[in-house]
């Protein structure tokens, strides 16, 4: 059987040793051992232990400091690093989803350390900054070239342009919509002499819209009625050389030509003047 020494050493052991606390405690069991018991007596005598006196500024803790205590943040090893791309640790032609993560990834790593924090989110606001300007500058070199181009070209091409005005995209949406719905009721309800009732309401709702923007019932006739007439000539002229296994056998002449008017009819009433 081990001695009360011995259980009492061990004990003090199994934690971290060298500390204060392991040393108080083995002097108290060193104590304790030195006083002879006698078992075969009835009467036990406890002995008197002298109490531990602590030198003066030692504080005996229940934990280690390295233990209980919290670690040091971490210092961004790229801190001071200008390039913003090398100091998130990406490429230049890194996507924005890469970068994005290796923003978050950083951001979560070095979250204890202010400067750290800051030092990656500015690298993150430049490249985004710099791309935002870069995608900008390029839809106004796009916009020069086209506006040089139509310059450029001959009388005839810049009286076409001139005739042509885009919308907001909410227009073009709705319209192709409305188009897209009359060509889908064409499909699945023909008829025998072909969807004339679709084609009225789509050259009524292309008259509509363009006497919306000119204010003119007249003109706005006419230039719906010539859109259809020029869609359904074009219809007849290309569905005919369109090979068979393209187009359904059910659907006849007038359907597909009908529906490459409404494309006819939605360019008019969205982008003509």
């Amino acid at each position: 059987m081990a001695t009360a020494y011995e259980v009492i050493v061990n004990h003090s052991l199994v934690g971290r040793t060298g500390t204060v606390c392991d040393l108080k405690r083995m002097q108290g069991a060193m104590r304790l051992a030195s006083f002879p018991h006698n078992f075969h007596s009835h009467r036990l005598r406890a002995p008197a232990v002298r109490p531990l006196r602590m030198p003066k500024g030692l504080v005996c803790r229940a934990m280690d400091a390295s233990f209980g205590g919290s670690e040091s943040a971490q210092v961004f090893p790229r801190l001071n690093v200008r390039d913003p791309f090398k100091r998130l640790g990406v490429s230049s032609d890194a996507s924005t989803e890469e970068i994005r993560e290796a923003k978050n990834y950083l951001s979560e790593q070095y979250h204890n350390h202010e400067r750290s924090r800051e030092s990656i989110e500015a690298a993150y606001e430049k490249i985004m900054m710099e791309s935002y300007r870069s995608r900008k500058a390029s839809k106004i070199n796009l916009k020069s070239n086209l506006k040089k181009k139509v310059e450029e070209s001959p009388p005839w091409v810049r009286a076409i342009l001139n005739m042509v005005e885009v919308p907001n995209k909410t227009i073009i949406g709705q319209r192709a919509a409305l188009f897209l719905l009359l060509g889908v009721w064409s499909v699945f309800n023909p008829a025998e002499g072909g969807p004339a009732f679709q084609v009225a309401v789509s050259l009524a709702a292309c008259v509509y819209f363009i006497n919306d923007r000119l204010k003119s019932l007249g003109r706005a006739f006419v230039l719906g009625l010539s859109s259809l007439v020029v869609g359904w000539v074009f219809g007849s002229v290309l569905i005919p050389v369109l090979p068979p296994q393209l187009l359904p056998r059910a659907w006849g002449l007038e359907l597909p030509t009908a529906l490459i008017s409404y494309v006819f009819l939605w360019f008019s009433c969205t982008f003509m003047k």
